[in-house]
């Protein structure tokens, strides 16, 4: 670490000590009411926290160690189970997970013994292990959960390391490839050297191919990575300095001997993963955890799955510390309590950001005076602590996310976390498991979960022009650092109302960006191109040319990968002008299940590069709140632009005008191809067809008698009453 650092650090730790020991010591409101006191005090502690939280991630960095795969021969690799955890999931959804785990490379095939664990016991799901000739353990009664359908796979299962997915994980092909080497070092190691502890698990980042709520409601799923990467692939790679990353249900190598020694899954919790990895811990085990991301799922798409899905972490992490005694728990390195106690804070988080809105609100609105200070020391006391915590975390910042994009987080599951976390901490939270459901889809109503960041709103939006209404300006001067954080917090809300508003999917499949070589027959001519993406509906490939593709007819399309081919019936469905190039999508015939299966590793063998991995910090908060607006104007127009993108519509009629006799070939989006010798010098054409009265510009010649042209009127012509009769006639 260089000096400079040193430095920064030291008195970032220094002014933050000064500054919470002024607050807490003579700035407490002991003058005012005793609910004001209880507030006042409350805030101090929120800030304790909040400090204390950003001093353990300061730490962490310095321990921080690199992690790279070992090597290993390929005799050493041992058996692995791998356990696929399901219940009353979509067969379809399983079936991608099935096929992957199947596809999974590794030296020596027959020791991988893949289990799908179906604890409603399916016949449907019996039958989709015998399509791919593994093994189906049903089981009947669970009162347990998740935790009693892997105990009882357990039971049934020898192999000594365990591979673990939820039923919407679908793993990479080389995911045992990039995990189980770690145990193989281990055990040579350990053969060296007995003082060297044995591994207990390998965690991989939990990662999604589909963009999160945050980045789907708010714009930003191209420049802001998945709302869960900062803790998979920032703090628990951190973790890995004191051998304690965090477990997180799937995607995760475990040895069985680590899970027995443990107790096996517990059944006392609702976070069955966090509290096993803890307790491998306390029996001697490490945890690591790697940083590329080796298998993808689907992430709840609407607000209610989500905050169920985020109510039941922060319930189960806070049942689970208190089950393994965190603070007295003799077998937990320092390090290791650190780790599991910032993970316990985090979720205290969101209880933190409800108090820091509303004690601004609370001193404008009901002149509650939570801290008892003057303008020019509180500044004497904050401005340092401050400057330096801001130097410090920028030495230590991230590539996933910011401070203040992790506020704007907060402040929207802040009044959903707040009350569960505190029930869950006085013994009154929820006991049972709830799985999250997956195939829930967004609805109108989701707008009615922002009432409370619409009332928080009104009331710091009320408060500001109370407390600055009719001051001369050296009041408002003096009071500038209460309109501060009621603007601060006024701006988060936003965000917030702007997240909940929602925003419509148009899309019935995720799209993935590819580039792998793909080949078709046209007219006689072999063309040779890579795709532009893919997804389980078709394809989509660029040509500069338009192609004269024959429409709604099949057509064999032939993929390669890993030097295997790949051929596929489809058909041209959609072309739609971009640029200088033409895009082309094809929907494919995947009714054949072979091939369809084979399909299936072309799509989801990979994280889908068309989501960011890092949080892109050349664009500011206030360019991505302009951007919101700026695209929900636009969502008036999606649903024409979806119709821009329909099929090619052919018209082939002759029609006469006063530069020639025309052949309208096709309507192409926004576009008109025409036929006519006599066109080549109009850059400029009126004409009319159907009653439509199209104003055209030349965009380019394709040959020597064909020109694109432009429908410069294209709004007037999408809103004409026979544009639609002249499309629902053409494609019937």
């Amino acid at each position: 670490m260089s000096l400079t650092k040193r430095i920064i650090f030291t008195l970032a730790f220094l002014f933050s000590v000064i500054y919470l020991a002024w607050r807490g010591l003579f700035t407490l409101p002991f003058h005012q009411a005793w609910w004001v006191l209880v507030f006042g005090i409350l805030l101090w502690l929120c800030e304790v926290v909040s400090t204390f939280t950003g001093m353990i991630l300061i730490y962490n960095k310095q321990k921080a160690k690199k992690l790279s795969k070992p090597q290993a021969n390929a005799k050493d690799y041992p058996d692995v189970d791998v356990l696929i955890a399901t219940h009353n999931e979509d067969v379809a959804l399983l079936r991608k997970t099935v096929n992957a785990c199947v596809k999974m490379k590794y030296p020596d095939k027959q020791k991988v013994h893949i289990y799908l664990c179906d604890d409603s016991n399916r016949p449907e799901v019996k039958a989709l292990a015998e399509e791919f000739g593994i093994t189906h353990i049903g089981m009947t009664g669970n009162k347990q959960a998740k935790s009693g359908n892997l105990n009882h796979a357990l039971s049934q299962t020898t192999s000594p390391l365990v591979a673990t997915f939820d039923a919407d994980m679908i793993p990479y092909s080389n995911f045992l490839l990039e995990t189980v080497p770690f145990f193989v070092e281990n055990q040579y190691k350990r053969s060296q050297d007995e003082k060297i502890k044995p591994l207990g698990l390998v965690q991989t980042p939990q990662s999604f191919y589909n963009a999160d709520l945050f980045q789907f409601n708010l714009f930003v799923e191209q420049n802001v990575a998945n709302e869960q990467d900062f803790f998979s692939r920032e703090i628990n790679i951190l973790n890995n300095a004191h051998g304690a990353a965090i477990y997180t249900g799937s995607n995760t190598v475990l040895s069985r001997e680590a899970i027995m020694q443990a107790g096996g899954f517990p059944t006392d919790t609702i976070t069955e993963d966090f509290e096993l990895g803890a307790r491998m811990n306390i029996a001697g085990y490490q945890n690591l955890s790697t940083l590329s991301p080796m298998a993808s799922g689907l992430t709840p798409v609407d607000i209610p799955s989500m905050i169920k899905q985020r109510v039941r972490w922060a319930q189960g992490v806070v049942q689970s510390v208190r089950n393994i005694h965190l603070i007295t728990n003799k077998n937990l390195s320092f390090g290791q309590k650190i780790v599991y106690l910032n993970s316990y804070l985090y979720w205290w988080s969101f209880s933190r950001r409800l108090v820091f809105i509303l004690a601004p609100i609370c001193y404008t609105l009901l002149g509650w005076e939570v801290v008892n200070t003057n303008f020019w020391t509180l500044l004497y006391f904050w401005i340092p602590c401050q400057i330096f915590q801001k130097l410090a975390l920028k030495e230590v910042s991230s590539k996933v996310s910011t401070p203040r994009w992790g506020e704007i987080q907060e402040t929207i599951l802040a009044p959903f976390l707040t009350i569960p976390v505190f029930k869950q901490w006085i013994g009154l939270g929820e006991q049972r498991f709830k799985v999250t459901d997956k195939n829930a889809k967004a609805s109108k109503k989701d707008i009615l979960y922002g009432w409370p960041h619409f009332l928080l709103w009104l009331l710091a939006l009320v408060g500001l022009i109370r407390f600055n209404l009719g001051k001369t300006p050296t009041e408002l001067f003096y009071g500038s650092v209460i309109s501060f954080w009621l603007l601060s917090h006024l701006f988060n809300l936003t965000f917030a109302l702007l997240f909940f508003v929602g925003r419509p999917s148009y899309r019935s499949y995720e799209r993935f960006k590819a580039s792998h070589p793909l080949k078709f027959m046209l007219s006689g001519q072999l063309y040779q191109t890579k795709t532009h993406d893919i997804s389980e509906a078709g394809l989509s490939f660029m040509n500069e040319e338009m192609l004269n593709v024959p429409l709604n007819q099949k057509m064999a399309f032939t993929l390669m990968r890993d030097q295997q081919p790949l051929t596929l019936m489809g058909e041209v469905v959609r072309v739609v002008p971009l640029g200088n190039q033409y895009l082309f999508g094809v929907h494919l015939d995947l009714t054949n299940k072979s091939q369809y299966h084979e399909y299936l590793s072309y799509i989801y063998d990979g994280f889908n590069q068309n989501l960011p991995q890092y949080y892109d910090h050349q664009i500011s908060l206030f360019r991505r709140f302009v951007n919101i607006f700026y695209q929900r104007t636009r969502l008036v127009q999606t649903k024409m632009t979806r119709e821009e993108a329909q099929l090619k519509v052919p018209i082939f009629q002759q029609i006469h005008t006063t530069d020639g006799t025309l052949t309208l070939q096709y309507l192409i989006a926004k576009h008109l191809i025409i036929q006519a010798e006599s066109l080549l010098f109009a850059p400029k054409l009126n004409i009319s067809y159907q009653g439509i009265d199209f104003q055209l510009s030349l965009v380019r010649a394709l040959s020597q008698d064909t020109f694109v042209y432009h429908i410069d009127n294209w709004q007037e012509v999408l809103h004409h009453a026979n544009y639609r009769q002249l499309f629902s006639t053409r494609n019937s």
